[in-house]
């Protein structure tokens, strides 16, 4: 975690290196500016605002501007573009009286670390999103605590909107779920609903909102040379015909002589997705049954990879069988998982 404290006075800068001293002593890597005339000998200060604010917006998790708020909302709006890529920005008056949460509360993480500031220094944290104040289950912040993918955010504006309004929002999952349900759930028949799930298809309310969870891994294989977008084609084609969205898979097996494919390393990079890579010896321990090939076996010392693969990646049971096509093999494995709802909404 990394985040950029600036302050502007002499009791700001004060304040900055004692914040950024608790941060630091947490494990965050916390930088302070404070303004020229308030350095201390050894100390960078800050020459351009501007410039300080360009760099650690597209750098930092979390800005934390000691000043009056003017001063914040003047030096990020250049840089404002998105909730779900703007990083969080904190306020703190010199004083040390309040720390407000002033963008990217949920997703960005705002109102945590005004939460969490508010502890090391004494302030009072203000947090002015509306599902907080209302103390209402907030689908942002929930989909961020528990890695899910948000498949429409014009859609979870709605039903944040009528959780507020105190409208019945369904809640559905694929998956088993532990402990009540927030409030402004429920279960049963509704309009507008949440469905948590990995099937593309699974539409359990007339508007349904998906949560996708990170619970897939693809097991691939593939002949040398084969360039990235064949296997993108092809991993894309096996999910479909299987009806799994492609925002489940987090991870990608594959036998150890294939770790260093250029098209299946640069498939994995343009997604984010590690790639996970297994001895023949350990492919063959995998658990569970798969298809066996004679062929394969001859060529790579085991007789299946993208099944076997797929099963120690995620640590789970083979859902897609092998799915041919071309010069490349997909098969997928789901790891167990559970939604548990309590005081954070997480899940594990």
């Amino acid at each position: 975690m990394r985040v950029r404290i600036i302050s502007f006075t002499g009791k700001g800068a004060a304040l900055g290196r004692t914040l950024r001293e608790a941060l630091s002593r947490q494990g965050v890597q916390a930088g302070h500016c404070p303004g020229r005339r308030f350095s201390a000998p050894g100390e960078e200060s800050c020459a351009s605002l501007a410039d300080w604010t360009r760099e650690a917006f597209a750098a930092a998790e979390c800005l934390v501007f000691i000043g009056a708020c003017g001063i914040a909302v003047r030096a990020i709006a250049p840089y404002v573009r998105d909730k779900r890529q703007d990083p969080a920005v904190v306020v703190l008056d010199d004083g040390g009286r309040f720390v407000i949460a002033l963008l990217s509360g949920h997703v960005g993480g705002a109102n945590a670390w005004a939460e969490r500031i508010a502890g090391l220094t004494g302030a009072l944290p203000v947090v002015t999103t509306a599902t907080d104040g209302a103390g209402a289950f907030a689908v942002d912040l929930f989909c961020k605590e528990r890695g899910l993918r948000l498949t429409d955010w014009s859609l979870a504006k709605r039903v944040s909107a009528a959780v507020l309004a105190g409208e019945p929002v369904g809640f559905a999952s694929d998956f088993a779920v532990e402990g009540a349900l927030p409030r402004g759930l429920a279960a049963g028949q509704a309009s507008l609903g949440i469905a948590v799930t990995i099937r593309r298809d699974w539409q359990p309310y007339p508007e349904t909102l998906a949560l996708v969870p990170p619970v897939l891994a693809l097991g691939i294989g593939c002949r040398r040379g084969v360039d990235a977008r064949v296997i993108a084609q092809a991993a894309a084609h096996a999910l479909q015909s299987a009806g799994l969205r492609e925002e489940a898979v987090f991870a990608v097996g594959t036998i150890d002589r294939k770790s260093d494919e250029l098209g299946l390393a640069e498939f994995c990079r343009q997604r984010g997705l590690p790639m996970r890579a297994f001895s023949a010896q350990q492919l063959a321990g995998a658990p569970g049954t798969v298809s066996r090939s004679e062929f394969v076996q001859s060529v790579v010392g085991v007789d299946n990879v993208c099944e076997r693969a797929a099963v120690l990646a995620a640590e789970g049971r083979l859902v897609l069988p092998k799915q041919k096509e071309g010069p490349v093999t997909v098969a997928a494995a789901l790891r167990e998982w559970r939604v548990r709802f309590g005081d954070q909404h997480a899940g594990d």
